[in-house]
Parts: structure tokens; sequence; C-alpha cells
């Protein structure tokens, strides 16, 4: 597995790289790109990082695994390949925006607008076996991106953090919440929002509020 990162986070993470559980990762995970199909393309392993540098990171979601069913992962979480059939979770993302910003659906399910504004799209997991739901998580995937979110807690200050779901909200003891800003919902499930957990939680509004009090640009969801 080649890590192929912005130089910003680079400096970042470079530490992270020559610890032992990292070594095995890229062992694991490059054997499991040999043997297996697996999501995403390799070259996109580490889109979440290079679609949003580290200074510029504003806003950050949580996702768990990547999509792994074929032509839908492209590296940021929720998000899929453009032209992809929108999976359900953000089909309910996507109508949350459409109430909460009075804004149109949108055509593309692809996040990477979200990102070059400043979204880091991560997934505690970065990837998958094909057709294989969390084949790839308790190999050091979490330890790696817990210490993602633990940099950006320490080193920058006013982040807004959007936890959905209880996986994510576990997150929370790696957030210093006198620095940063943390908004929890449930998850965008089927079964999570179709139960009111997750509609109406206003986040993406909340949101732009946040930056907007703090002088920043918000973002166009």
């Amino acid at each position: 597995m080649n890590i192929d990162l912005d130089n910003s986070w680079e400096k970042q993470l470079s530490q992270e790289f020559e610890k032992p559980y990292f070594k095995e990762l890229k062992q694991f995970v490059s054997l499991e790109y040999e043997e297996y199909t697996c999501y995403p393309q390799y070259a996109e392993v580490f889109s979440a990082f290079n679609h949003c540098k580290f200074e510029e990171t504003k806003v950050v979601i949580l996702g768990q695994d990547p999509y792994h069913g074929p032509n839908q992962a492209n590296g940021l979480c929720f998000s899929v390949q453009d032209e992809i059939k929108h999976p359900p979770s953000l089909v309910n993302i996507f109508k949350e925006i459409e109430t909460d910003m009075n804004t149109p659906y949108p055509d593309s399910g692809n996040l990477e607008r979200w990102a070059k504004q400043g979204v880091l799209l991560l997934n505690a997991t970065l990837t998958v076996r094909a057709h294989e739901a969390g084949s790839h998580q308790k190999h050091g995937w979490e330890v790696f991106t817990n210490a993602v979110i633990s940099k950006l807690s320490d080193n920058r200050k006013n982040i807004v953090f959007m936890l959905w779901g209880g996986y994510a909200k576990k997150k929370v003891k790696l957030i210093d919440a006198k620095n940063h800003f943390i908004l929890t919902s449930g998850h965008p499930s089927p079964l999570s929002a179709n139960r009111g957990y997750w509609f109406g939680n206003h986040h993406f509004s909340s949101c732009n509020k946040i930056l907007d009090d703090l002088g920043n640009k918000t973002i166009t969801w």
C-alpha cells in the first residue's frame, strides 16, 4: 500500500506511519487488494486527505466503512462516484439538506465538492473487501483514524465535528470540546432516520451558523 498524502497531512501523520500497527496494516491491506476485489480503488484510499488539507479543515464528518458495492466508494465517507445511484444513507442526508437549507436535491452523490470547501469526510476504516461490510475493521485503520481526529483536536481550533449515530458519537472522547464544536444526532441510515433520529437535526444550517459567527466562509451543501 502506497501512502500518497497531501504534504499538510504528511507532516502531521508521519510518526504514525512508523508505528508497528501501521506497518502491519499496510501489509494486510496490500495482501487484501492482491487477493480480493477491494474498495475504494487503491489510488483513492486517502482521498479524504488529498481533497481537504489539514490547515483548511473546517468541518469533520465521520463515517464507519466504505461502501462495498461496485463503483460506489471514492475514499470520502457517504460519497459515491458520479452517475452512481445514491445509497439510502446519502439519500437521507440530501433530504435533510433539502429541507434544512431550502436547496434542491442534487444530481451527483460525489461529495468532493464538500471536501474542497474544507469538509473532511473521514471513514473510521478506509478500505473494505467487496460485498463484505466491516471486513477490514480491527486491523489498524481505527487506530490511524483516531490519531487523525486527535491531531485535529490538539492542533487546530473551532472545527465543527458532526457525529452521526452511536459509532461516531464514541469519538467524542478524542475531541476537546472547549476548542471545537460538536454536533450529534442519529445516523442517516433508514433504520435510524425512520425512527425519527435523523430528520430535523438541522446540522447543515447549524454548522454554517457556527462558521459564519467565526467569520469563516460557510459550506455550500
